[in-house]
């Protein structure tokens, strides 16, 4: 009886968050979501998805964004590029972290407003589950290829 007894206070204490990130489909649309998210500005969504001590470097750490910056960002966008897409998803899972790692093409439009310009960035975004949900952690891009030769 005693054994019991712990057994279900084991159980009761123990976090059951471990799966707020999966399934993976799930968790795949809330990375399409950010992307839309961080090409709009949709402060509100970020805010929620972004960790508190969410980070962000950037192509050989040209730059280094927390969550402040990035909400600041997106409720007030300089621009609004065309598109961001992802392809070339792979998802790498342990415990409560699923890394997903891909490429985001971001189409930017020109000054002239009728072409634009394509950057891919190879990507990892860490996102684990916490007691709060599925929480976006980190973000590391790089430029890997760019339309305009840069």
């Amino acid at each position: 009886m005693k054994f019991f007894i712990v057994a279900c206070v084991v159980l009761v204490s123990t976090p059951t968050f471990a799966n707020s990130c999966l399934p993976l489909d799930e968790l795949i649309a809330r990375d399409v979501h950010y992307e839309e998210a961080t090409r709009v500005g949709d402060a509100g969504f970020m805010n929620d998805l972004l960790a508190d001590d969410f980070v962000w470097v950037h192509n050989l750490a040209s730059a280094i964004e927390d969550k402040t910056v990035i909400i600041k960002r997106a409720q007030k966008p300089t621009e609004i590029p065309k598109a961001r897409t992802t392809s070339d998803l792979h998802a790498h899972v342990l415990d409560n972290t699923v890394v997903l790692r891909g490429l985001s093409n971001v189409d930017k439009w020109n000054p002239d407003g009728k072409t634009w310009r394509t950057s891919r960035y190879q990507f990892m975004r860490t996102y684990v589950s916490t007691a709060k949900g599925c929480k976006l952690l980190a973000v590391q891009t790089m430029k890997v290829w760019s339309s305009d030769g840069k």
